[in-house]
């Protein structure tokens, strides 16, 4: 008798295909995506609204581009309660201390010395912040830029504090970003012009920006999973934290070559095979 080939591991790929992404399709990173992952797995796709009611037809729930989290709060809310009380695999997995969790880890790390664009939350901190001519305010829960504004010094007496982040307007050269799979340095962009944020162009890091990445990677305690790191480089030449994305970090795998692609897509599988066996 022929042996019966060993179940393969099944996964719900939860994505917004339709999601209207401001100068990013998200919809191409996830097909292509999951056409390499189909090599190794069985899998499906949802939207995030319909994952808390499906999940349990499958071995894991891999959350990739779904879209800013504030847009369905309730239904994220919903699968991540179900989720943590039924033991239910996800990668990421939900303890992420960076942007999963909300905005909470830029005042941590500012508090703690880490190099991060300052920020605070309360009128009574705004004195720690360097002097600047402007300053950047956003929501606790934004993501996206949504809701961000920048407004002179005298106005931030106005705002609801505790509820808003504050930060100094960064005058920074450029923005790069970071990608790791589970610990592991996978490729590095950046955009040089400020003004165009996602018009993004391969950066080869140095050592000193590897190390600086790897500090925030390793803060985040996440054994599997994809981050992303976004940083500045600042006038002094200096790199500063921007965003600790570890929830659903868009790649940007069409701004790498082919091959990098490739080794992403192999890195991926492998660390859910390893997720899926831990």
């Amino acid at each position: 008798m022929s042996a019966v080939p060993a179940a393969r591991p099944r996964l719900l790929y939860v994505t917004d295909l339709a999601y209207p992404a401001r100068g990013r399709r998200y919809c191409d990173e996830d097909i292509a995506l999951t056409a390499r992952l189909r090599e190794r797995f069985d899998l499906a796709l949802c939207h995030p609204r319909d994952a808390a009611a499906l999940m349990d037809a499958f071995d894991a729930v891999v959350v990739r581009n779904s879209g800013p989290v504030l847009h369905y709060r309730e239904a994220y809310e919903d699968f991540r309660a179900r989720a943590l009380a039924r033991g239910t695999r996800v990668y990421n997995p939900l303890h992420g201390r960076g942007d999963m969790a909300g905005k909470q880890y830029l005042l941590d790390l500012t508090a703690a010395g880490f190099p991060v664009i300052p920020t605070v939350d309360r009128a009574a901190d705004l004195g720690r912040l360097p002097e600047a001519r402007e300053y950047a305010v956003k929501p606790k829960a934004g993501a996206d830029s949504i809701g961000l504004a920048f407004v002179p010094y005298e106005r931030l007496a106005e705002l609801t504090h505790g509820e808003v982040l504050v930060q100094p307007r960064i005058d920074f050269r450029y923005e790069v970003s970071f990608y790791f799979v589970d610990d592991r340095f996978q490729y590095a962009l950046h955009a040089p012009d400020p003004e165009r944020r996602w018009v993004l162009e391969p950066y080869e890091p140095t050592a000193a920006d590897l190390d600086f990445a790897r500090r925030f990677i390793a803060w985040n305690t996440l054994d599997h999973g994809i981050q992303r790191v976004d940083a500045c480089r600042a006038p002094d030449g200096g790199l500063l934290l921007v965003e600790l994305e570890d929830l659903n970090p868009y790649l940007s795998l069409d701004r790498v070559p082919e091959e990098v692609r490739d080794r992403f897509a192999d890195a991926m599988a492998d660390s859910l095979d390893a997720f899926l066996k831990a």
